[in-house]
This record gives structure tokens, sequence and C-alpha cells, in this order.
């Protein structure tokens, strides 16, 4: 593909077509400390902003990689510590590929399968998804063995609770890095979660979907 080529269809500016085009030239396996990163310090989202993975000891981050799992499009099932180069490839994106027309097609049931493995042998095989739409739709949950959590978290102004999408990334991370510093092993854990104000609000959850909500920051800011 030509810089052009990614520009359409990423639908991205030039200074970013310029650097991912650069990015898919270099990409060259295996990999080591010298050409990658781990996955975790190579993220840098909202929702990485909340995780803190470089704040992490040494012990968190061994505890993550048996507990934390990230999907992408570009490698699949990544572990916080897999190495990795960096990339911009979607889950979302529209093109053809060997398995279809998108990535979901691509990586068919295989991430579910890997989703599922992972979890076996734990004490508590819950998932707990904190993954965005976009990315959790290349999980099938009704082939998955083990149940699901979905978090949702929602900012409360003026008597009306809503998710912020900026807010929403940040309290994924941070409910992740909640999980992991505190080696919380059972999803009920999770219900103590008030990193950033949030509190569970059982009146509002079910047995799939968990709420938490806090008051609105007055500003939204990164």
């Amino acid at each position: 593909l030509t810089r052009q080529d990614l520009r359409n269809l990423m639908g991205i500016s030039e200074t970013l077509a310029d650097q991912n085009f650069q990015r898919f030239k270099d990409f060259k396996p295996p990999f080591d400390l010298s050409n990658a990163k781990q996955a975790a310090m190579v993220f840098n989202g909202d929702t990485y902003v909340g995780l803190k993975a470089r704040e992490m000891s040494k012990a968190d981050l061994e505890y993550a990689q048996d507990h934390l799992r990230i999907l992408s499009g570009l490698y699949g099932l990544l572990r916080p510590l897999d190495l990795i180069q960096p990339y911009r490839l979607e889950m979302g994106l529209k093109f053809a590929n060997p398995g279809g027309e998108n990535l979901y097609a691509f990586w068919d049931g295989a991430l579910t399968k890997a989703v599922d493995q992972a979890v076996a042998g734990h004490k508590d095989p819950t998932i707990v998804n904190l993954a965005s739409n976009e990315y959790f739709k290349a999980i099938d949950p009704k082939a998955l063995k083990a149940p699901v959590v979905t978090p949702v978290f929602k900012e409360v102004n003026q008597g009306q609770a809503r998710v912020i999408g900026l807010f929403a990334k940040q309290a994924r991370g941070m409910m992740a890095r909640y999980m992991i510093v505190n080696r919380i092993e059972t999803a009920d854990g999770l219900k103590k979660f008030t990193d950033g104000g949030y509190r569970f609000q059982a009146d509002q959850s079910d047995d799939k979907t968990w709420v938490f909500s806090r008051k609105q920051p007055p500003k939204v800011t990164k």
C-alpha cells in the first residue's frame, strides 16, 4: 500500500499516513528489545492513561501477564509484556483480507478460543470485559465457556447519568489497574472499586452488566 492508500483506507492525516507507512515498512520479526517494546508500554490511548502500566512494579506486571489480555487488530490477543512494534490497525477497519472483508472475519473464532484458554485454570474464570464495543465484537460471547461481566462507567450531572467516552475509556484502564495492583481474584471483588470516585450501583446492574457511576468532573481533560 502507498501512503495515500493508507490515508484513504484508515481515514487519517497525511502525517499519520507517513508515520504508519514507515512503521509497516520497518515491521520485521522476530521481535526483541532492540526493535520492539512490551505491549502495555506501547499503547498510549485513554484506556492506557488509566492503566498507568509504566508506574507498575515488576510484581504487578508479572501478575498482569497472567490476568490481563489486550485485543489487537494486528496481533490478536496480547499479554501486557508481549513484545510488539508500534502500528495502527483498528479492529473495525474494513478491508479485504484472506478471511473476508474485515478483521472480524479474519480473526473469526480464534480470539474467542484464545480468551477461553487464557482464563482456564483461574480461581474465578469470569471474564471482565473492559474492551470497547469495537474490539469486543471480535469475541463471540455465546461461544465462550466462561461467563462475561461488562462494567459500564457513567457520569452523573444534574440528576442524569450518562456514559462519556473519554471518562469511560480512562475508567476501564483504572479498573484494570485496580484489579492488578490489588490482586483481585474474583469478579465480585470489583464491586469495591472506587478509584476516580466511581461507586458500584447494584440497583442499576444485572449479572452481565455492572454499572459504576460518579459525579461528573467539571471539565473533560486528559
